[in-house]
Formats: C-alpha cells, sequence, structure tokens
C-alpha cells in the first residue's frame, strides 16, 4: 500500500484483509457464474462482518456502529475493493444519510439497518435522468399533510431485496439567480407500501451478482414523518453521501488495481517467450512501471481528499478529482493486464477477464468520468464569474 499507516491501522488493514481473502475469495467465481450471491454465502459474510465489528462500522457508536473516521473507513473501502462488490456488499455499511433520520425514523428506519435487520436502496437514477438530476421526473405532491409518490428510478443497486428505499423526488420548482429549479426531497419509502412496485432489473456485465433494482410509484401516499430530513432539501442531504462515496470509489479503485497489479506481475516475471520472461521486454515492463507510477498517484490523491474531508474543507472538485483520476487509473492497469496476460487474459478461467469487466463500471456509476469532469470544470471557472 502506498499510504503510511500506524499499528492500529496495521491491524485494521489486517483483519480487513483476512476477512476478504477467506469469506469473499473463494467464492468469486461461483457468483460471478451464477449471477447472484447464493444468500447462504451472503448471510455468512454479514454474520462474519458483525462478528468482526465491520457491520455499519462508518456510523456513530451512539448509533450502535463501528464509530469508525473517515481514514480508518478509507482503509477499509481499499481493501473491500480487491474483491466483487456484489460479496463485500453483504458486509454492510449503511448510508451515512440514515443519520438525518428523526427520533421515531430512527426507531423505524436507521436502528435496524445499523443491527442489520433492514436493508436499505438509496433511489436517485432515473431512466432519462441520470446524470442530470435536474432532470427528474419523480415528483411528490402534497395532499393535505400527506404526500402522493409518482414515477420511476433504474440502476438501483443492493444484494439482496430491501426493506425501504431513500427515494428522491421533486417537491416543487424555486427561483433562483441562475432560473428556476426543481425543489428535490428525500422520501424514506417502505418495500410492500401500496403502489410501489420494487423488482429486479436488467444485469450488468460488471460485479455480476450484484443486482440492480427497478423502482417504480403509483400514487403512494406517504405521511410527512416520511421525509427524511427537511422538505425541499434532498439534493443537499444526497450531496454529504455522494461527496465521500466518490472517495470510497477511489479507494476502492485502487485496491483492484493492486490485486491486477500483483497478478500481473506475477505473470510477467514467469511466463517465458524467446527465451527471457516477459517483464524483462520494454514493452511489458514498462506497462507495470507505469501502473505502479499511477497507483501511487492514486492512493496520495485519495489521502489527501481524506485529510481534507476530516478537516471539513474537501469540495465537490476534490471528489471529483479523485473519482475520476482512481477509476480512469484502474481502467488502464485492468487493460494492460489483459495485453500482458495475451490470450489468457481473456480466458473465463482466469480471473483478469473478470476483474476488467468489473473495472469498467468504476467510470460510470457515482457519477461519470465526464460528469466529474464538469465538476472540476466548473469550480475553475466559477470564481472568474464564467
Amino acid at each position: 500500500m502506498n499510504i503510511e499507516t500506524s499499528v492500529e491501522s496495521d491491524l485494521l488493514i489486517n483483519t480487513v484483509r483476512r476477512f476478504v481473502e477467506t469469506e469473499m475469495f473463494p467464492h468469486e467465481e461461483e457468483v460471478d457464474r451464477l449471477g447472484h450471491v447464493p444468500e447462504e454465502i451472503g448471510r455468512r459474510i454479514e454474520a462474519k462482518s458483525k462478528e468482526l465489528g465491520l457491520y455499519a462500522c462508518n456510523l456513530p457508536e451512539e448509533v450502535g456502529g463501528g464509530g469508525l473516521g473517515i481514514a480508518q473507513m478509507a482503509l477499509i473501502e481499499r481493501e473491500y475493493g480487491k474483491t466483487s462488490h456484489a460479496l463485500q456488499s453483504w458486509a454492510a455499511r449503511p448510508t451515512e444519510l440514515l443519520m438525518a433520520c428523526d427520533a421515531e425514523q430512527r426507531e423505524r428506519y436507521l436502528l435496524p439497518a445499523v443491527r442489520g435487520e433492514k436493508r436499505e436502496l438509496f433511489a436517485l437514477t432515473e431512466p432519462d435522468a441520470g446524470s442530470d438530476v435536474m432532470g427528474m421526473k419523480t415528483n411528490a405532491r402534497q395532499d393535505g399533510e400527506d404526500w402522493i409518490l409518482n414515477g420511476s428510478k433504474h440502476f438501483i443497486s443492493g444484494p439482496c431485496m430491501p426493506d425501504f428505499a431513500i427515494v428522491f423526488a421533486a417537491t416543487g420548482v424555486d427561483e433562483t439567480p441562475r432560473g428556476p429549479r426543481k425543489r428535490v426531497t428525500a422520501f424514506l419509502v417502505d418495500v410492500g407500501m401500496a403502489g410501489f412496485d420494487c423488482r429486479e432489473g436488467t444485469r450488468c456485465v460488471s460485479y455480476r451478482g450484484y443486482k440492480t433494482f427497478e423502482l417504480h410509484f403509483d400514487n403512494v401516499r406517504l405521511g410527512p414523518e416520511q421525509i427524511l430530513g427537511e422538505e425541499g432539501r434532498g439534493l443537499e442531504l444526497s450531496g454529504k453521501w455522494l461527496g465521500m462515496g466518490r472517495i470510497w470509489v477511489g479507494a476502492t479503485c485502487c485496491g483492484k488495481a493492486e490485486r491486477i497489479l500483483n497478478m500481473a506481475t506475477d505473470w510477467a516475471a514467469t511466463r517465458k517467450q524467446f527465451g527471457k520472461p516477459i517483464g524483462t521486454f520494454q514493452a511489458t515492463g514498462f506497462r507495470l512501471a507505469d501502473g505502479a507510477i499511477n497507483l501511487r498517484a492514486a492512493d496520495l490523491l485519495v489521502n489527501d481528499a481524506v485529510a481534507r474531508a476530516e478537516k471539513g474543507v474537501m469540495s465537490d472538485a476534490d471528489a471529483a478529482m479523485v473519482k475520476v483520476f482512481c477509476a480512469e487509473m484502474l481502467g488502464k492497469i485492468a487493460d494492460d493486464a489483459v495485453q500482458i496476460f495475451g490470450g489468457m487474459g481473456l480466458m473465463e478461467e482466469m480471473p483478469i477477464q473478470r476483474f476488467w469487466r468489473d473495472s469498467r463500471l468504476e467510470r460510470i456509476w457515482d457519477g461519470t468520468s465526464e460528469i466529474q469532469r464538469h465538476i472540476i470544470t466548473r469550480s475553475i471557472l466559477r470564481p472568474l464569474g464564467v
């Protein structure tokens, strides 16, 4: 790893690493082949996570979580990144958005999620509004004290059928200096409510076994007690999660890149052509060198963002830089690994093709590379009035 750590951090890394290697690595091939995580395997991972104190480790101790800080979570996410998201998602880290729950909501949603009794989905993306959040069509209109929810969401990911979803919907329009802007509100919506249809969606070639769900709302009646946070403040609430979520994507990309690079290095040292290990040829050796350089840079970029977040000064552009650089770094290392392995890199019997497929998704979810560059560009030009 390219990060200076303490004795406590090393202990945490070694604990998570053993957990991943013993409870997840052995099932990767099976899960990829089946396209789902057998429930007994998922529940075993979940139970082991609780035993190790890793379940809900991202939430404060005051609500029963592990109370780990940002720097510690970055180390955990880096180790989890070495395996399939389908498997590591069973070692749950409930979304920090649930900390916005009020007293009654804590008993109904937050605390059961911390105990592993309930699972949630983060439902923002729509068929016609992926990166364009303001294009959101899901809406909730007020009817007395209640709200009537209509619309749909897709590409909403999770390891298993959820118990409830955090759904973002337009609840009005605000006038701003930049023109009209949709007012977005977050709602807590229970699976099984009248008019709420939650089903498994399309299957992805990346992270096979990690499910996507489609959510459809047809006049779903919600009481005022099901608003998470404040009405009209949903985007601010989601922004808190998305910012750190992009740092976690960066950390997981670094972990996966390290695993791929190690495999490619071993292959380059043992595979021979023309009587020599292929790593001694510049065409191969330089790929390893570039991979090591880029992984070092990615780790340092994550570490810098973590330090900024701990001081409370991390910006959207900081998170965007981590997301775009780390995701593209991983993509390059995965592609180079296929080239180093040659034909064997594309054979189903080898894990490289799986890592290659899995790595491709990182440039798309949690905000595409194009959106990240837009965020960075905006941060550069806005101070100049552009």
